[in-house]
């Protein structure tokens, strides 16, 4: 394969908001909101921008990476959008760090960082000489409806990202996209022009059904890790930890369980992050890298799930 990950960097919003300050304007309580998905508190967005968090969250990884801005090749942005529709956030990265290359966003949802790798792995093939950084951003709290209990208390902001160079750390890739507009959708606003004035205007917030969810999250975590696990010539026992997207504790123990993989290799920061969307799998890979987890020939699975619907899993051994 072709990249190896050279540094990682990671940022939340200030701002902390607990279950107990959810029941201030929702009708639930912390013990409704921990039995169900386990998430005690989340980052939101109120003093910065979409865009300060991603600068924050690509500077420490930069940082990490020992590497200026100026060093960069390409900088991919897995997100499901900035403060503007256009630029788009990458470009605004661009801009703000001083480099100077293409950038573009990428929507995958949930799924984003590992689309994300997917792509880079792709330019690696042509130029093994680029510096790609991948950084991964949602502010969900701007796109839920909170006064929807069933999907306010389920997510977060964030932004995690990763410094990738010509290397061999990518032993196994898998993507899938299965177009479903009911389990999970964000309608666009529709517009001012003068002949939509008699349609239905839909609110551009969050609608999911979370029973369909569930039961796609699960299959999709045992299967796409399953398909990674053979293509890298290694078990589901080889590995060391599994970082799967943290949307919902309930949803990873169950994967857990029909893998007979033990929950104490799955990483999680759901519980003080809750979903922070693309952003939760580099978050998660961040902290393990400065608590010094990581290190060489550290087998880790990412496996991700999210809108579209799409799936996306992969196989990293740390150099």
């Amino acid at each position: 394969m072709s990249f190896s990950i050279i540094g990682t960097g990671s940022a939340l919003p200030k701002t902390i908001q607990t279950n107990e300050d959810l029941t201030e304007f929702l009708e639930t309580s912390n013990e409704w909101i921990v039995s169900r998905t386990g998430i005690e508190a989340r980052h939101i967005c109120v003093e910065e921008s979409i865009l300060d968090i991603a600068l924050d969250a690509s500077l420490n990884a930069l940082d990490n990476a020992q590497l200026k801005p100026q060093d960069l090749d390409l900088i991919i942005c897995p997100t499901l959008g900035g403060d503007t529709v256009t630029p788009s956030l990458a470009c605004l990265v661009e801009k703000e760090l001083g480099a100077a290359c293409p950038s573009f966003d990428l929507n995958a949802a949930c799924s984003g960082f590992v689309y994300g790798l997917d792509v880079a792995d792709a330019y690696f093939s042509r130029n093994k000489q680029m510096k790609i950084l991948v950084i991964a951003v949602d502010a969900m709290s701007k796109l839920v409806n909170w006064k929807d209990r069933a999907t306010a208390v389920l997510f977060g902001d964030g932004a995690g990202a990763a410094v990738l160079s010509s290397g061999d750390d990518l032993k196994a890739i898998h993507l899938t996209a299965v177009g479903n507009q009911h389990a999970l959708c964000i309608p666009w606003q529709k517009g001012n022009h003068p002949l939509l004035r008699n349609q239905e205007t839909l609110l551009p917030y969050l609608k999911m059904d979370g029973s369909e969810v569930y039961r796609f999250a699960v299959s999709a975590i045992c299967k796409d890790l399953k398909i990674v696990v053979k293509e890298a010539g290694i078990t589901l026992d080889d590995l060391d930890y599994v970082i799967p997207h943290q949307a919902n504790l309930r949803i990873i123990e169950s994967a857990a369980k029909r893998l007979k993989i033990p929950m104490e290799k799955f990483v999680l920061q759901v519980s003080f992050c809750g979903n922070t969307s693309a952003a939760s799998i580099p978050l998660v890979l961040d902290e393990m890298n400065r608590q010094g987890k990581l290190i060489p020939g550290t087998r880790i699975a990412l496996t991700a799930f999210g809108g579209g619907l799409t799936t996306g899993a992969c196989i990293l051994e740390w150099s």
